[in-house]
């Protein structure tokens, strides 16, 4: 198994964040380019991948009052994770992702996770500064 996590410090209300984090129409934006989520039946959710040109069943979760967004492959054990923000002040929050890869045979190079991660967390930032 391997796990990653990243966090980062975005000067906006938790709740805003929260708000653009888990909008399914707009999740594409800050996502790793390479991924994509389409509604299905929620929680269920197709995950496509750019690079394998494959689709994944997931299950895909908010919880507003929690600030916490958790996901999932509904198949098998393949990866699941969750993104959770954090008020640190009315004007800033932290969010922090997390990401589990269950398979050994063949997890992601952590240096490819980690950049993702990194600038999955960066769009995330932009978005929140722009008009909804």
């Amino acid at each position: 198994m391997s796990e990653y996590e990243r966090s980062r410090r975005i000067p906006a209300s938790a709740e805003l964040v929260f708000d653009r984090a888990s909008d399914l129409d707009r999740i594409d934006s800050w996502l790793p380019t390479d991924l994509h989520v389409r509604p299905d039946d929620l929680p269920a959710v197709t995950v496509h991948e750019d690079g394998t040109g494959r689709d994944a069943r997931a299950l895909f979760q908010a919880e507003r009052d929690q600030l916490r967004m958790e996901w999932g492959t509904r198949d098998d054990a393949g990866y699941a994770g969750w993104l959770q923000v954090a008020g640190i002040s009315p004007d800033e929050s932290e969010v922090t992702v997390h990401l589990s890869f269950f398979e050994e045979g063949h997890p992601p190079s952590g240096e490819h996770v980690d950049r993702a991660l990194e600038e999955s967390l960066a769009k995330l930032a932009d978005q929140v500064r722009q008009p909804a």
